[in-house]
């Protein structure tokens, strides 16, 4: 294979024929994941990227030219990942999979996956089956390079995703805007909905350096307010850690967290030589209410 052709995540196999279905409107129809590929029988196709991935956003599903986190954000959050910013998360949400039995060869549909990292974990922790989407672009094509074992795809959440009813063992939503009807759409009847929202005091002493106050807000009664009519609450969380930063990595978590670009923030962050910081995440497990 020539510089020019690089190698390519392998097709999905046969377990995975009738997942993704055509975004088309008024089609919905499966499609066949190719090489290069993917195809439904009206004759819609949808070339892969050279990563592996594909772009299922129609026109009518962005409100810009290129939606989602820019190549920019999505290098600070890998870079912030990388140091080990969101190790808690991920070791919380394996073990919340783990107790509900969601492990080798289970597929795990990230919503909002960003550029990989949770599912990444997810993969060498507990060897599932790893899907992700997001609109942006860029996030996309750093996790299929990251994970070209994965299935990575490029839709909105927002809307109906290109997949097919009842197809995932699990479905994340961490951090990320929430379609409840949707994810209780694509579940399995015994799969599980993990969420997570910011704790009261995720990044608090950022939030203090930079907004010179930190309101400590719930978020997660109006969660379980939000959550109800769709799914039963199975099991809540917090995951917790606290590292020092240096001003590289604050910078990288300004830009990814707030307008960093604000002239306020960035005398503000220019004062900074490195800071303890704590990242807080609530989480939570639930079940379809038409779960028995």
């Amino acid at each position: 294979m020539t510089p020019e052709t690089p190698p390519r995540s392998p097709p999905p196999g046969s377990r995975d024929a009738g997942i993704v279905v055509c975004p088309v409107r008024g089609c919905g129809a499966p499609l066949a994941w190719g090489e290069r590929t993917l195809r439904c029988p009206a004759g819609h196709s949808f070339d892969r990227a050279r990563s592996g991935h594909v772009h299922l956003l129609l026109v009518q599903d962005r409100r810009s030219k290129h939606p989602g986190d820019s190549a920019a954000v999505v290098r600070a959050r890998r870079r912030l990942v990388e140091a080990g910013a969101a190790d808690a998360v991920a070791d919380r949400v394996a073990e919340m999979l783990r107790e509900a039995r969601v492990g080798p060869g289970a597929r795990v549909l990230d919503a909002g996956c960003g550029e990989g990292f949770l599912l990444r974990r997810l993969r060498a922790t507990l060897g599932v089956e790893p899907w992700g989407v997001d609109i942006s672009s860029a996030a996309v094509e750093l996790a299929a390079k990251a994970l070209p074992a994965g299935r990575w795809i490029v839709a909105n959440a927002d809307r109906r995703l290109p997949f097919a009813g009842g197809a995932f063992a699990a479905v994340l939503a961490i951090a990320a805007r929430r379609n409840f009807a949707e994810y209780a759409r694509l579940l399995a009847p015994d799969g599980r909905l993990v969420l997570g929202v910011p704790a009261a005091d995720d990044l608090v002493e950022l939030r203090e350096a930079v907004q010179g106050r930190a309101d400590r807000r719930d978020r997660t009664a109006g969660l379980l307010e939000a959550l109800a009519p769709h799914f039963r609450l199975e099991r809540q969380a917090t995951a917790r850690s606290r590292r020092r930063l240096d001003h590289p990595a604050l910078a990288d978590l300004l830009a990814v967290t707030y307008r960093a670009g604000r002239a306020g923030v960035q005398r503000r962050l220019a004062e900074l030589d490195a800071l303890d910081v704590t990242f807080a995440m609530d989480l939570v497990v639930a079940i379809p209410a038409s779960a028995t």
